[in-house]
């Protein structure tokens, strides 16, 4: 029989104690089950492994413990929160530099691997599956294997030794992967890349089938260069799989979708066609080069660039049909996925989403399509009388059962008019629920379907926006804005004189939270060092703010040496 998940914990924490000198010698250990016992191939692990979260910016920080990134100390109250959100599988994203020893034996802390191995097994008794892996090794050391190949190689081997002695009799519902977006610097181009990525990932698979245990046939993991998805990337991965010629192993990559939108870059700020387009197109390579041919794949991270500096860089609306959509042509593709999360999404001291209508959207697409609207923001101006507005619904083969209003249902023919999949709320509807309310969200109308999520269009109570003249430096200019319920979509910046100014000068339109960044409680929109840092001393710059409603405001920078004078108007 296979060794139950919780005594393999005890007898592997019971090990590492005796390295630890806090225990006498351990026991014989139990025989290894035969392998292959479970009889589970590794695509049936991979799918029964969907859906995925990573335990991000924790094990995986590069200070000297776990919290160094911000995020508390790992807890098996929050590993069985995340099964009970849903999730099956979990990554451990593991740095181990700065807890390894000299060369050449690379020991690493007994006390680090003892806390990696209890993680690891309380995910695992809690009913998850697991993938352990090492992260940013690959840019503190592993890059450097042009310059020291063997060096590299050898203290990636030493690694690995220990990692698969440490999880050798570990239940196959574990994985590890072998090392996170390699890349290698200095490396003369693509054959070489190929070549020394081949060799780290046949020394991995080596080194752990050797180490004997349920090792000889757990699901190992194999990433390509860079976890890219591009063609040449995955062909180089699928050459490397066959000279392996394991049937346990499985490829991995990354996936934060199309980089303009994923940044909110370039004026893209909306879920466009070419955004689904590169879904698409990335998830049918991967599909096409691995599943198809009975190699299963994880994705091993997914979401938004833009979450890196805040949640609100993508819009609401357009962000949800994004992870709709992701998850829907995920099922498709026969595609396991893994949320990133480095604290910014599941709240691990609360214990709760810090965005339920973003866990809605992605919970509900593990399993059944959803449909979702052009939008959802209806502004409505404070002044004048209220218009109908219409939202076309991308109805995912539903149909609307019911538009509320908190316990409230509207009323068809009266409060909205269905035709299709355009759904027009009245001017009626708009003025009552707008009238006499402050500026910002005056309502949000939950449209409710036969199947999947809600989804819900927030009626916006505004007037334009107001900016001020401001004086201030480049080490960080503040623009004054009155937004009055408006919201910030993106910014342009050129030169008076012409060209494109700021950072990225191929585009006039700047990255959100990069280059600027609105602060609606504080009413100013913040323009960073880094925009200035790319701005020419001497220069008259004219920024377009764009506005969801639809609005523009005009606004003129310039700049004397450090000192940034700002006017409204064009």
């Amino acid at each position: 029989m296979v060794r139950s998940r919780s005594s393999w914990l005890s007898a592997a924490l019971l090990a590492l104690a005796v390295l630890l000198g806090l225990a006498g010698p351990a026991p014989a250990a139990t025989p290894p089950p035969p392998t292959g016992a479970t009889g589970a191939s590794a695509a049936e692990t991979v799918a029964a492994m969907q859906p995925g979260w990573n335990l991000g910016n924790t094990l995986d920080a590069t200070g000297p413990d776990e919290t160094s990134w911000g995020n508390p100390r790992v807890t098996r109250a929050q590993l069985s929160a995340i099964r009970d959100q849903g999730f099956r599988s979990v990554r451990i994203p593991v740095t181990w530099s700065q807890h390894q020893g000299p060369a050449p034996d690379h020991t690493i802390d007994p006390a680090q691997l003892a806390r990696v191995t209890e993680v690891a097994g309380w995910a695992l008794e809690e009913g998850l599956y697991v993938m352990v892996n090492v992260h940013h090794d690959s840019w503190q050391w592993i890059m450097e294997m042009p310059s020291r190949p063997d060096a590299v190689l050898e203290r990636f081997t030493a690694t690995y030794e220990q990692i698969a002695a440490a999880f050798r009799d570990a239940p196959p519902e574990l994985l590890l992967e072998s090392v996170n977006e390699p890349f290698f610097e200095g490396s003369s181009g693509d054959a070489e890349n190929a070549e020394l990525l081949h060799r780290l990932n046949a020394a991995f698979v080596s080194v752990v089938r050797d180490s004997g245990g349920i090792n000889a046939t757990r699901p190992l993991v194999l990433s390509t260069l860079h976890a890219s998805s591009e063609q040449e990337r995955l062909d180089e991965l699928a050459a490397s799989l066959a000279i392996i010629d394991d049937p346990a192993l499985v490829a991995t990559v990354h996936f934060y979708g199309y980089w303009p939108f994923s940044v909110n870059v370039a004026g893209h700020t909306r879920f466009d066609e070419v955004v689904r387009q590169d879904l698409t197109d990335t998830f049918d390579r991967v599909h096409d080069t691995f599943t198809a041919r009975g190699v299963p794949v994880i994705v091993g991270e997914y979401g938004l660039l833009g979450f890196d500096r805040s949640t609100e860089t993508v819009q609401q609306g357009e962000k949800l049909k994004f992870f709709e959509f992701l998850g829907r042509y995920a099922r498709q593709k026969q595609l396991t996925t893994m949320l990133w999360d480095n604290g910014q999404h599941f709240d691990r001291s609360a214990e709760r989403w810090r965005d339920p209508a973003l866990f809605r959207q992605l919970s509900t697409s593990w399993t059944v399509d959803s449909a979702t609207g052009s939008t959802d923001q209806v502004f409505v101006p404070a002044a004048g009388a209220a218009a109908a507005a219409t939202v076309v619904l991308d109805l995912a083969g539903t149909e609307v059962t019911a538009v509320r209003h908190g316990a409230d249902n509207l009323q068809p023919g009266s409060d909205y008019v269905l035709s299709g999949d355009r759904l027009t709320l009245t001017a009626d509807t708009l003025a009552r629920l707008t009238d006499g309310r402050p500026h910002g969200v005056a309502a949000v109308l939950s449209v409710e379907f036969a199947r999947g999520a809600p989804w819900d269009v927030h009626i916006i109570r505004y007037e334009t926006p107001l900016l001020s003249d401001a004086t201030g430096t480049t080490a960080g200019f503040d623009v004054p804005a009155a937004f009055r319920g408006d919201r910030l979509a993106t910014m342009e910046a050129v030169y008076a004189d012409g060209g494109n100014a700021g950072p990225h000068d191929w585009t006039s339109f700047k990255e959100f939270g990069a280059a600027f960044s609105p602060d609606y409680s504080g009413e100013r929109i913040t323009l960073t060092p880094e925009f200035f840092d790319a701005t020419r001393d001497g220069s008259t710059v004219r920024l377009t703010f764009h506005f969801w409603s639809g609005d523009t405001q005009e606004y003129t920078l310039t700049r004397s040496g450090s000192t940034v004078t700002g006017t409204a108007g064009g």
